[in-house]
């Protein structure tokens, strides 16, 4: 007699809102909604666009359909945690100038 085995019910796929890198720039506080400016899109691309193997960081998730980058909802919510309270790289104590004393020819 063969043993019964538990399935697990499979979850059903859920479509999300999916926005574009204008959009998400928004959405992520990197820009105000009225600014038209392209504040923010480098990062997302940039962040997209990291090497696969983690030299430069972790790549953003992101959806490519139909040609174009979008971000779902769950997209930001990682990139957000991704960059929380993260120190910029550019900041940081300044180098100290070292003077140096020169004697007097006498």
């Amino acid at each position: 007699m063969p043993v019964a085995t538990k399935t697990r019910p499979t979850a059903t796929p859920v479509l999300e809102t999916f926005h574009t890198v204008s959009e998400a720039a928004v959405r992520l506080n990197l820009r105000k909604p009225e600014d038209t400016s392209k504040k923010g899109e480098k990062w997302l691309r940039d962040g997209v666009n990291r090497p696969e193997d983690g030299t430069k960081g972790t790549p953003f998730p992101c959806h490519r359909l139909a040609g174009q980058l979008l971000f779902s909802d769950s997209d930001l919510a990682a990139i957000a945690d991704m960059h929380r309270n993260q120190r910029d790289g550019r900041s940081g104590p300044r180098k100290r100038r070292v003077y140096r004393t020169v004697k007097a020819v006498s």
